[in-house]
């Protein structure tokens, strides 16, 4: 079993609770103040129902469209002028309160950094890389993270194979070095584990019926050094 040198930790449900989505009207708001936007009234309208559409599709598929992806399909929909969806979904996120970091969540962080891991933020979202990191600075735990992996800013998102990719590039170490620690199953444990990694699935109930046996779960990550410990006991 080889030693544990880096943690990669999912965001939502792992560090922090599930933030507010923007809705048609919200994002027409923000959008009418970027230079060179065109909003016609009918855009919030748009907006939610091409979310609607979007999101049946994807339950259907098992896959997730991005934000960028909702904003363009409003846009052709409504016929909107938004010449930069960047600076669009930035201004978006920017104006939308990120999710808030549980403090036990954040203080068990700390304490496993200073034992000298090294910390990967691996997270699927739509929030662009500064209004993260202006979130963990927030909580006190920007410090904490030499990297992160952002689906926003990669263009891919967990459980494909080469987001786990980037994750061990960003962590500059071999994948059963890494110990990938997150609340969704495929995502964050049985796609790593695949991928070569160790994982962890952070789940108050009961363990996930099929879950791979060389997966371990903990309720909270507050458990996390306790399973570390144990780990490397049974390594000695």
């Amino acid at each position: 079993m080889a030693e544990v040198r880096v943690l990669a930790l999912d965001f939502v449900g792992t560090l922090a609770g599930h933030g507010p989505a923007p809705d048609g009207r919200l994002i027409a708001e923000v959008l009418r103040d970027l230079p060179g936007t065109v909003v016609p009234d009918d855009f919030p309208t748009r907006f939610d129902n091409a979310t609607r559409r979007l999101r049946e599709a994807d339950r259907a598929r098992e896959v997730r469209s991005t934000f960028a992806t909702r904003l363009r399909r409003a846009a052709q929909d409504s016929g909107a002028g938004i010449p930069d969806l960047r600076l669009a979904t930035e201004a978006v996120f920017t104006a939308l309160p990120d999710a808030r970091i549980d403090p036990g969540a954040a203080a068990a962080l700390r304490d496993l950094h200073r034992t000298g891991l090294t910390c990967v933020l691996a997270s699927n979202t739509d929030r662009p890389e500064r209004v993260r990191r202006q979130t963990l600075k927030a909580a006190g735990i920007a410090d904490c993270f030499d990297a992160l992996v952002l689906s926003g800013t990669l263009g891919i998102r967990k459980p494909d194979p080469r987001f786990y990719a980037a994750v061990a590039t960003a962590a500059g170490c071999p994948c059963e070095d890494i110990l990938f620690v997150g609340d969704n199953p495929e995502n964050d444990a049985v796609g790593p584990h695949k991928y070569g990694m160790s994982a962890v699935l952070v789940t108050p109930g009961p363990r996930p019926a099929g879950l791979p046996a060389g997966i371990s779960t903990v309720s909270h990550l507050r458990e996390l050094a306790a399973h570390l410990n144990n780990r490397r006991e049974k390594a000695s």
